[in-house]
């Protein structure tokens, strides 16, 4: 069977039609690093009431008015604020309150002067040597968030000052999406255990490791579904098994064309299958295989490391997103860093070459130099920041651009 390619766009687009995992509810201390499924609306104001931002002392802004250092102010001391209690004094016209940061206002204050605008002539009596607005140093009721305003939209991951917010409006739990389950396969007759020493012609399972670390670093739980041999019925046993206990499968190696390559057979088997993509125009993970079983993604992703990573980078990193219910990330949104080649690229039309590059500081920016390699080199990736993308329709790039570079975090 041929390939029958498809662009990196018109993949990305095949990916979006994926829906969110499902949901379910956390204790906020759990929540971060979650996507909510829901909009969060603040159920009341916050911080709810007026509250001082500095030490100081609260007082009506009008007694300040005309205050130097030069021709000071004079107010009796009515008392003080205890933190987390109610005021039991009054700010009245010619008063002033002690009150701490954090502390709500007394009734008849509009605004607190810093400590170091005042000096304490005897225990009553307070001179104050600057003007201070009304408001000024006080937080309103609703600064933060007022009641049924918008806080938090769905689809947004959680960050450690949303799970804050959340505290703040005492909610005890959310509802997110559930973390995507990735079922991860490694074929070969040649992989062995980690474990074992290789002999000529063997390799170690490095792509286990390096998917599910991968599937990790995106916040996904990797399912090691376990090596597989060149064995149609193993793998496809394998395959279901996956099925069975993930949201995704993912099987690296034998996805090229080949006598060998049975990847695509054992899909092809399934029941209710739609092939999606047989071949992708990049360089390298050109023999990447896409299909749909149900809800489900198949991914058959190339056996040589590097160019299994750099379709999990580019494709199956905002795959997970899509699962996970996260805004969608496109290969552009991602983060990114502008640099100047450091030589000339070569590329060939109608393909997007993905050049692994480190960076190197230059001056007050960055220097891209690629790093090149052969797509079962390991030590390519290890030594790489970040991709850098030649578009299908440009034949190279020369030294002196500036180019994005998608950072490998």
């Amino acid at each position: 069977m041929f390939f029958k390619v498809k662009t990196t766009e018109e993949v990305l687009s095949l990916l979006r039609e994926f829906e969110p995992v499902g949901r379910e509810h956390v204790p906020v201390s759990k929540a971060l690093s979650r996507v909510l499924s829901e909009d969060i609306v603040s159920p009341e104001n916050l911080p709810g009431f007026l509250r001082a931002t500095v030490d100081g002392y609260a007082i009506q802004a009008k007694d300040s008015f005309g205050a130097t250092e030069s021709f000071p102010a004079f107010l009796e001391i009515a008392g003080e604020v205890k933190m987390g209690e109610i005021p039991s004094v009054t700010a009245s016209s010619g008063k002033a309150v002690r009150i701490a940061t954090g502390g709500m206002l007394p009734q008849g204050a509009d605004s607190v002067i810093m400590i170091e605008y005042c000096h304490l002539l005897d225990e009553s009596t307070l001179e104050i040597s600057r003007v201070v607005s009304p408001q000024e140093n006080v937080i309103q009721p609703d600064d933060d968030f007022k009641e049924g305003a918008l806080v938090l939209r769905a689809g947004r991951r959680l960050r450690p000052q949303d799970v804050g917010v959340l505290a703040g409006l005492g909610v005890l739990e959310t509802a997110v999406y559930r973390v995507p389950k990735v079922a991860i396969i490694s074929t070969g007759d040649e992989v062995i255990p980690v474990e074992e020493k290789a002999k000529p012609g063997q390799v170690r399972d490095i792509n286990t490791y390096t998917l599910g670390a991968f599937c990790e670093q995106k916040r996904a739980a990797p399912v090691y579904t376990g090596r597989c041999g060149d064995d149609f019925d193993d793998l496809l046993a394998m395959v279901k098994k996956g099925l069975e206990g993930a949201d995704t499968v993912w099987v690296s190696g034998g996805s090229s064309v080949g006598t060998r390559d049975l990847t695509l057979r054992v899909f092809e088997s399934l029941e209710k299958v739609d092939l999606l993509v047989h071949g992708i125009s990049i360089s390298p993970g050109k023999p990447t295989i896409i299909a749909r079983t149900d809800s489900r993604a198949l991914f058959g992703l190339p056996g040589h490391v590097a160019s299994a990573m750099v379709v999990a980078e580019i494709f199956l990193a905002p795959f997970l997103a899509t699962l996970s219910g996260e805004a969608y990330l496109e290969v552009k949104g991602r983060d990114i860093v502008e640099a100047r080649l450091a030589r000339n690229v070569e590329s060939v039309s109608g393909r997007d070459d993905f050049i692994r590059v480190r960076l190197l500081k230059d001056g007050e920016g960055w220097l891209a130099e690629p790093i090149f390699g052969k797509s079962g080199l390991i030590s390519t990736l290890v030594e790489a920041d970040g991709l850098l993308r030649v578009g299908r329709n440009r034949e190279g790039l020369y030294r002196g651009d500036i180019v994005e570079i998608m950072m490998l975090r």
